[in-house]
């Protein structure tokens, strides 16, 4: 069957329609936030505090507890969640209680968010003592985003192919240097990918984080981990639904949108510039 051929065929027809759908529906609502956010966005809104009862300044405080929340959850979730897949991939025997894990892992990452969130206070909030702070809300993000990490980590491991191991172990390697070695470099495109997409969807949660740490307005930065912050999802939030004043802050609201898409937009890119990279550097090895 030729391209041409193919292309005519009702089944693909039908697929292409579907995904020109869901590329309108996508670009009207990425139009209709960029038409109403732009206006508001200046040097004032991205850096200033908000003022006022919230119906001016700017929104630098949620900004930095974004980025600050983000960080806690990435160094809690990436090392316990590659740790996790390389154990499973490499060293767990194929029997019906790993079959288990992983399918208990798989389902994990279908669990809505606000169980998690409920979980965090239980556990981290109340258990631990941690109080509301970045560190609860990072923990809970980090438990919200292993699911995702484990899974993609997995994935890149079992499409590097077995002969990488089995020419380090020839060689007089152990498993483990054959693994950091050998499987890891080729692994690491999936790896760093599907790790930024996990902390993509977490930095824009807001049921996880919205008992464990996130204020509704601080006239600070937090100082430390234990400190509590604000953050642009629960922003939003508050602007669009819980503010005394919902019609006077909606350019606010749609400026904070967009700030927050483009973070999403941005850890997204990023994922496909190094996916890009390692894939181009693996080429020339």
């Amino acid at each position: 069957m030729t391209t041409k051929t193919f292309l005519r065929q009702p089944g693909f027809l039908l697929l292409f329609a579907c995904t020109l759908i869901v590329l309108a529906f996508l670009g009207l609502i990425i139009y209709d936030i960029s038409a109403k956010g732009i206006p508001a966005l200046s040097y004032e809104f991205l850096t200033g505090y908000p003022r006022e009862g919230m119906t001016q300044g700017g929104i630098f405080p949620a900004i930095f507890g974004t980025a600050f929340v983000t960080i806690v959850t990435t160094l809690f979730s990436l090392p316990l969640g590659v740790a996790a897949a390389i154990y499973l991939s490499e060293y767990a025997e194929d029997n019906w209680l790993n079959q288990l894990v992983r399918a208990s892992i798989r389902n994990l990452a279908g669990v809505p968010s606000i169980i998690y969130g409920l979980f965090g206070v239980a556990l981290f909030v109340q258990a631990m003592r941690m109080g509301t702070s970045v560190l609860a809300s990072g923990l809970t993000l980090g438990l919200l985003t292993l699911p995702y990490v484990i899974t993609a980590t997995e994935e890149a491991l079992k499409n590097v192919p077995r002969s990488y191991r089995e020419g380090a172990l020839a060689l007089g390697a152990t498993k483990w240097q054959a693994i950091y070695t050998n499987v890891l470099p080729s692994a690491a495109s999936g790896i760093v990918t599907g790790a930024i997409l996990g902390l993509s969807r977490a930095a824009g949660e807001t049921a996880p984080i919205l008992f464990t740490g996130v204020a509704f307005y601080l006239r600070y930065l937090p100082a430390s981990v234990f400190d509590e912050f604000m953050a642009l999802p629960y922003h939003l939030y508050i602007l669009s639904t819980q503010h005394h004043a919902i019609a006077e802050v909606r350019p606010l609201a749609y400026g904070t949108a967009l700030v927050l898409l483009a973070l999403v937009f941005l850890l997204n890119l990023l994922a496909f510039i190094i996916r890009y990279r390692y894939r181009k550097l693996n080429r020339h090895v």
